[in-house]
C-alpha cells in the first residue's frame, strides 16, 4: 500500500506541477502555442483555467472521489486532444506527440493508483 501511495502522489504531483504552467496563459509563448495549433484564443484560456481547477481537485485530499473522477476525465481529454492536434498539424512525434502521451501515461498511473487507494479504504 505504501508503494501505491508513493506512485499516486508522485504521478499526481508531476501532473499538477505541469498544470501550474497554465498560470502563464496570457504569456506570448502561450499565445504563440495556441496560434500554432490553430486553436482560438478563448479556447486556450478555457483550457488553462480548467487545468488550474483540475490541479486543485486532484491535489486536495478532501475532494470527493466522484469529483476527482471528472478531473481525471478532463485531463485525459486534454492530453489526448493535444496529441491529436499536434499530429494533425504535422508536428513531429518527438517531442510534441510523445510529451502528450507521456503525461497521459502519468495520468493513467495516477488514476489507477487512486482507485487502488480508494479500494483499500473500503
Amino acid at each position: 500500500m505504501k508503494t501505491t501511495k508513493i506512485i499516486y502522489w508522485v504521478t499526481t504531483g508531476i501532473i499538477c506541477l505541469f498544470s501550474l504552467s497554465a498560470i502563464q496563459m496570457n504569456s506570448q509563448m502561450a499565445i504563440d502555442g495556441t496560434n500554432h495549433l490553430l486553436i482560438p484564443r478563448y479556447l486556450g484560456l478555457e483550457v488553462s483555467i480548467g487545468q488550474l481547477i483540475g490541479l486543485v481537485l486532484l491535489i486536495v485530499p478532501a475532494v470527493p472521489a466522484r469529483v476527482k473522477e471528472w478531473a481525471y476525465v478532463g485531463f485525459g481529454i486534454m492530453y489526448l486532444t493535444a496529441f491529436i492536434a499536434h499530429m494533425a498539424i504535422g508536428d513531429s512525434f518527438v517531442p510534441f506527440g510523445m510529451m502528450a502521451l507521456l503525461f497521459f501515461g502519468l495520468l493513467l498511473a495516477s488514476y489507477i493508483s487512486f482507485h487502488k487507494l480508494q479500494a483499500a479504504k473500503k
